[in-house]
């Protein structure tokens, strides 16, 4: 148990938007929602998943839709209160804690303003150790968990609380809702009890996205390594490609952002061409003609000075970024998992391969 104030906001925003692979909505966004949210309530408790009863109701919080539209149509304050008083009277007994459902610059910072605003602790655990775009990419649907009662509300005022066969089903009817509420809404699905989330949910994600983002924030500082060595070893990455923005394609269907970006080689990678596909979050890393990384592992597009990840919707042409892969939550490498999240399911004509393994010899 600790507390969680505004310098850790800030390194968790950081480090969370490295690990929603380039999805999860504007680190800088979520950052303000978060610190605005402890400025006037204080800070925020946060408790290890076994620190949890048993018993306990914990509930996931987040935001769903397109990133972009969060830009210009902000959290209106209300829909914590909304969504607790929803989902308490639904289930009969008061709600002991709140988690993020995973990891991104918007839906790791929006589980904090509410545990603040409400005064309940926040649990360090997710249910993706990174993020996803689709409702039912949780390791709580590997382990038989339901999606619904699943309540939302808009910045209006407007919610709902609805209850579905599948978690994809769950996927298919909240984003008809979300796309009728103007494209993002604020949600709470997955309740659970604690046993559930210490069993199937990522233990240790707000902390390991706080290292990164102290460590990312203070790279420049390792005396005897270059930036870039020391950031590929305290991520454990795969550096993929490095380059230029050479064009970008982007398009808003259906509550996603999908696109390309198109990469000029730039240093050791002059002469070279590659690009990385999208849906809301970064899907495939192809360098000239070959095929590096595929989701379930994070593809990472980080500024080549700093470092700062780049989320989707802050590609434009000109920017110097590096492609970095990162090896995803063990439990997406099982069947079950490469089923819900494996490159197949989004179209990919390929079969899965380890980020490590497509690496070998050099990427």
């Amino acid at each position: 148990m600790r507390k969680i104030g505004i310098p850790e906001i800030e390194d968790i925003a950081l480090g969370a938007a490295l690990l929603g692979a380039g999805g999860g909505g504007d680190p800088y966004v979520g950052k303000l929602i978060a610190i605005g949210a402890v400025q006037e309530c204080g800070p925020v408790t946060i408790l290890d998943p076994d620190e949890v009863p048993d018993d306990a109701l914990v509930v996931p919080i987040a935001m769903m839709g397109a990133p972009t539209v969060l830009c210009e149509k902000a959290i209106g304050g209300e829909e914590y209160k909304t969504l607790y008083e929803t989902v308490s009277a639904f289930y009969g007994k008061p709600i002991y804690a709140f988690m993020p459902i995973e990891a991104g610059g918007v839906n790791s910072m929006l589980p904090i303003a509410a545990a603040a605003r409400l005064g309940l602790p926040l649990v360090d655990c997710d249910g993706m150790g990174r993020a996803f775009p689709e409702l039912q990419m949780v390791t709580f649907t590997i382990g038989g968990g339901s999606a619904t009662p699943m309540a939302m509300v808009d910045e209006k005022g407007n919610s709902c609380i609805f209850r579905t066969v599948t978690n994809k089903w769950t996927e298919e009817m909240a984003r008809a809702v979300t796309m009728a509420c103007g494209g993002s809404v604020s949600v709470s699905l997955y309740a659970m009890e604690g046993r559930f989330m210490k069993e199937y949910g990522v233990h240790g994600i707000v902390t390991r996205s706080e290292t990164l983002g102290s460590a990312i924030r203070k790279v420049k500082e390792v005396s005897d390594k270059t930036p870039e060595e020391a950031f590929l070893e305290i991520t454990e990455g795969y550096k993929l490609f490095q380059g230029k923005i050479c064009d970008v394609l982007r398009d808003v269907r259906n509550g996603f952002n999908f696109g390309k970006v198109l990469l000029d080689g730039i240093g050791d990678d002059k002469g070279r061409s590659a690009y990385v596909e999208f849906q809301n979050e970064n899907l495939t890393a192809v360098v000239d003609g070959k095929l590096l990384a595929t989701t379930p592992d994070l593809i990472c597009l980080v500024d080549i000075e700093t470092f700062i990840p780049v989320p989707t919707d802050a590609l434009k042409y000109g920017k110097r970024v590096m492609v970095v892969g990162l090896k995803c939550f063990p439990l997406w490498r099982t069947e079950a998992g490469l089923k819900l999240v494996g490159p197949r399911y989004f179209g990919v004509d390929t079969d899965y391969i380890p980020l490590e393994e497509r690496c070998k010899g050099g990427c």
